[in-house]
């Protein structure tokens, strides 16, 4: 548990080939379902305080109460996401914490001084950041907002995985 964040909610994989990694998790992990946002309506979208056209791929799975997200981006706009296949990773970029409060929450991290390297909007109630705090691959924080319809998808997505039977393990939306 984070003491400045709370509990870590998802953890957010980077990889070059969306569907191969579904395919890993679900197959050889035995996580699933993915749910499968070939093209997510990103809203509003800045990198490094400047506007992105951003185009990327997300599914989402729960592996107990931990979120899977895996991230393919789909074009060369700047983001954190395109910068870390860049920088030849591939894998586990982010952590993310999850709130109800955003706006409380973007006052304690000006307060603390960290400076947002991308945020954007999916959605009502649906504002994310990502956090310059990587010092090393794998440690970019997100906070996400999920107090209105993106929170209700994610608890459907938890409770699928919760009765997941091995079927239908990608669900395209």
């Amino acid at each position: 548990m984070s003491r400045h964040f709370g509990q870590i909610r998802q953890n957010g994989y980077v990889v070059r080939d969306i569907e191969a990694a579904m395919r890993h998790w679900t197959e050889v992990l035995g996580v699933g379902p993915f749910f499968y946002i070939e093209r997510v309506p990103v809203e509003d979208f800045h990198y490094g305080g400047a506007p992105s056209d951003v185009d990327v791929s997300i599914a989402l799975s729960n592996s107990g109460p931990l979120q899977i997200e895996l991230i393919q981006p789909r074009n060369e706009a700047p983001s954190l996401w395109r910068d870390f296949l860049e920088a030849g990773h591939e894998g586990l970029q982010h952590v993310a914490y999850w709130t109800e409060t955003m706006d409380e929450e973007l006052a304690r991290i000006a307060e603390r001084g960290i400076e947002i390297g991308q945020s954007g909007n999916i959605g009502e109630n649906g504002r994310f950041v990502y956090l310059s705090t990587e010092s090393h691959p794998g440690t970019v924080v997100e906070v996400s907002e999920v107090s209105g319809a993106k929170g209700r998808f994610f608890q459907h997505i938890a409770r699928a995985a919760e009765t997941w039977d091995g079927t239908e393990p990608v669900r395209r939306i």
